[in-house]
């Protein structure tokens, strides 16, 4: 009696409680079925999904966009049908006529005043100056690149050419004589005298001595130093190389009006300290000076006086 009726007895709670945790239990010490193996996905199918999906709501947008296209012709056309709209439109309409017409209307007017006031040019003759002249050259930049070419030539050829004679120094050091360098050079047009030339030397009023000739050469040097000196000058107050008398070959005017050639005298002072005197007249040193007849010369303070006569001179 006693197994039977406790094998009848209802369980409590707490023993159906613990009953469930022990079977949580045992359930999840069991391994898991195994996954089932998934199939690679189709990639052609799901393009060809997206292409079709696609072109499905393209042709959805395009119904869409027809529709709102004719829904808003429809409204359009109703508006232009109602009579308010028409005749306000007409009422514009003309009123941009008008004022184009009165535009068109001031714009025609303004052109012909300014025509009024534009001077008219006269159609050119056949025998005016405008048709008469030569057109221009075809190729105006090469002409006057060529001018400008002409001009540079032209200006080269006036330019100073380079002169390869003596200079100063190197003259001094070919133009000695007895050793000494002398400080005057015969210019080229030097010639001898065709006339007897002679100098008359005079201390006051009375005449030294016998004239001094000078038409044997070319040119006399006056001056202290007797080694070159062709006239010596003994006087302190003359320089070494004093002055020079230089016969030159010119050119005149003859009494018949023709050209001839002349051996004329000059003088020159060589720059010396105490000066040259021509007719009482100091002049200018290192230059020359023609000679005439019957010219007095003193070279320093000297008190004797040259005077130029030739053999054919008057009253000598």
């Amino acid at each position: 009696m006693a197994a039977g009726r406790g094998r009848d007895m209802v369980k409590p709670a707490w023993m159906k409680e613990e009953q469930r945790k022990q079977a949580g239990r045992r359930s999840r010490s069991r391994s898991p079925p195994p996954r089932p193996k998934l199939r690679p996905p189709d990639r052609d199918r799901d393009s060809h999904r997206e292409d079709r999906n696609g072109r499905e709501s393209e042709r959805e947008r395009e119904r869409e966009r027809e529709g709102h296209r004719d829904h808003r012709s429809r409204d359009h056309r109703q508006r232009s049908r109602s009579p308010e709209r028409n005749g306000g439109a007409q009422r514009a309409r003309a009123r941009g006529e008008d004022e184009a017409g009165r535009g068109g209307d001031d714009r025609r007017r303004d052109e012909r005043s300014r025509e009024e006031k534009r001077p008219r040019q006269e159609p050119l003759r056949k025998d005016s100056p405008e048709e008469q002249a030569e057109p221009p050259p075809v190729d105006a930049s090469l002409a006057a690149m060529e001018a400008a070419q002409k001009a540079l030539e032209e200006k080269e050829a006036q330019k100073v050419q380079p002169d390869f004679g003596y200079s100063g120094k190197l003259a001094e050091e070919t133009n000695k004589v007895n050793g000494i360098a002398l400080v005057f050079n015969e210019p080229p047009e030097a010639r001898k005298p065709t006339r007897r030339w002679r100098l008359y030397v005079f201390k006051g009023d009375e005449p030294l001595k016998d004239p001094l000739y000078i038409h044997r050469q070319s040119c006399y040097l006056f001056g202290r130093e007797r080694k070159i000196a062709d006239i010596p000058t003994d006087h302190p107050s003359c320089s070494k190389q004093h002055a020079v008398i230089q016969f030159r070959l010119t050119e005149r005017e003859g009494a018949d009006g023709m050209m001839k050639s002349l051996v004329v005298p000059y003088i020159m002072d060589l720059g010396s300290t105490n000066g040259t005197y021509l007719n009482g007249k100091r002049i200018e040193a290192q230059r020359y000076h023609e000679l005439l007849e019957k010219d007095a010369i003193k070279f320093g303070n000297s008190t004797r006086e040259y005077v130029l006569l030739h053999e054919n001179s008057a009253g000598q």
